[in-house]
């Protein structure tokens, strides 16, 4: 191998790692990212003001606070360097008067102590720029034992310096060694900025309630119920968004509608010959052959039924609150009244939003399927805050693992040679998913503790 394809292996190599190190933080940072519009606007708001704040607030501290500071600091020193040079250098003045007069006008107060020791250092804050500041300062240009105290008295700092025969003691206000109005800055800086931002809350939420409306109506519409009240609002793109859903919910109605009128024309025309067909063998006679044909023109007119069922599907019912504990009561007596064992059982609020009519077929059609192929049949129910569950457990053959989804298309059945004599259509399942799913839910298939089929249904509230 050549030195270049070495080096392109090498190069090939480092950008696969930069890549999934770079893939690696990604899905880090978004799963810390809050996943709500809402909560990442006011991030992408908050963040650059905080920075911005945080960098504006450093420098100032750093090269206009301690600037300040120290050159104020400087020049309070100087001038206590200044009245000891005086004292050591006017021995004659012996009441100090002319040293406190030139101290007076420097904005200071000064007096003597007897010599001796040092008080003891005193409580030091967590955070003192004028301390560090002063206590540099005074080693600096003093360079004699000194005692300092910037917590005791609120507005005045207190210096004391070592001289041969005494103590001076120095009193100074706190402003002339301090820039004290930087609290004033940062308090104006954090309260405009939080103004602002409350500001911007506020307009954000208003921004932020027609996206909510516009997900609250299409995912009503998805479970088949009418949003009131919805019209286009906020932003233009909002608006624009909004619109378009308007008119996508207008075209699929109109569609449902057409073939909803077309569905029931053929209906019509087609019970109108079966009708026909009845007539003319009651007009014939009693027979066999006439019984056969009379069950052909029922079980025709049954499959009929089913057809315009599926295809009609749960089209002009409107959702409306159902006691679901009642509905379930109905099937079970259905099922007795046809020699099966059945029971029922729901836990928790009954009441549940459903097309009641079509969400009772869907329930029934899973019921007629188990009973054709059981004994024993058991219904559940049980909600919960977000979705409401109904399982349909029988003691029969069961459906095998890899036909669970299969059973849910159109026309199909599990016995081989689709014998009609065995009776239905092979739409009772698809009927019965597609009436959930235009609620917003879906039906499971799986095993049930009675050794048969288990078939949940599971809604939205």
């Amino acid at each position: 191998m050549s030195t270049l394809d070495s080096g392109l292996t090498l190069i090939k190599n480092a950008s696969q790692r930069v890549s999934k190190a770079n893939g690696w933080m990604g899905n880090a940072f978004k799963s810390w990212m809050p996943t709500g519009l809402y909560a990442r606007a006011l991030l992408i708001m908050i963040v650059p003001m905080v920075i911005l704040q945080t960098v504006v607030a450093f420098v100032f501290m750093e090269r206009h606070w301690n600037t300040v500071t120290r050159r104020l600091s400087a020049a309070v020193v100087s001038d206590i360097a200044a009245l000891i040079d005086v004292y050591k250098t006017y021995p004659q003045d012996k009441d100090r008067a002319h040293l406190r007069g030139i101290a007076q006008k420097l904005q200071l107060v000064v007096d003597f102590l007897p010599a001796g020791d040092m008080p003891p250092p005193g409580p030091k804050p967590f955070f003192s720029l004028l301390d560090q500041t002063l206590s540099v300062q005074l080693g600096r240009q003093i360079s004699r034992p000194f005692w300092i105290d910037t917590v005791g008295k609120s507005n005045l700092v207190e210096i004391r310096v070592q001289l041969d025969d005494s103590v001076m003691r120095i009193f100074a206000q706190r402003s002339a060694a301090y820039a004290s109005n930087s609290e004033i800055f940062i308090f104006w800086m954090l309260g405009t900025s939080t103004i602002l931002l409350i500001v911007a809350v506020l307009f954000l939420r208003n921004q932020i309630k027609p996206i909510l409306r516009l997900a609250d109506a299409a995912e009503s519409f998805g479970k088949g119920r009418e949003a009131p009240n919805f019209r286009p609002r906020g932003a233009r793109e909002v608006r624009r968004a909004a619109q378009a859903f308007i008119e996508m919910k207008a075209r699929v109605e109109r569609s449902i509608e057409q073939r909803t009128a077309m569905l029931a024309g053929v209906s019509h025309d087609l019970r109108t010959i079966l009708t026909r067909f009845k007539l003319e063998l009651a007009l014939i006679g009693e027979g066999p052959e006439i019984d056969a044909m009379r069950k052909d023109v029922d079980e025709m007119s049954m499959m009929l039924e089913d057809y315009l069922a599926f295809a009609r599907g749960d089209s002009g019912e409107v959702a409306q609150p159902t006691d679901m504990a009642m509905a379930l009561e109905e099937l079970r007596s259905d099922a007795e009244r046809h020699g099966h064992v059945a029971t029922v059982a729901f836990h928790g609020l009954p009441v549940v939003t459903v097309k009641p009519a079509s969400f009772k077929r869907c329930l029934a059609n899973l019921v007629s399927n188990a009973a054709r192929h059981a004994n024993t049949i058991s219904i559940t129910g049980q909600r919960d805050h977000r979705y409401p569950n109904i399982t349909v457990d029988d003691d029969g053959p069961g459906i095998p693992a890899n036909m669970r989804e299969e059973v849910f298309k159109p026309f199909l059945r599990l016995d081989d040679a689709r014998n009609q004599d065995e009776g239905g259509s092979g739409l009772g399942l698809a009927i019965a998913r597609d009436i959930t799913r235009s609620h917003g839910g879906d039906i499971m298939l799986g095993d049930s503790p009675m050794g048969g089929l288990r078939a949940t249904v599971r809604v939205p509230v």
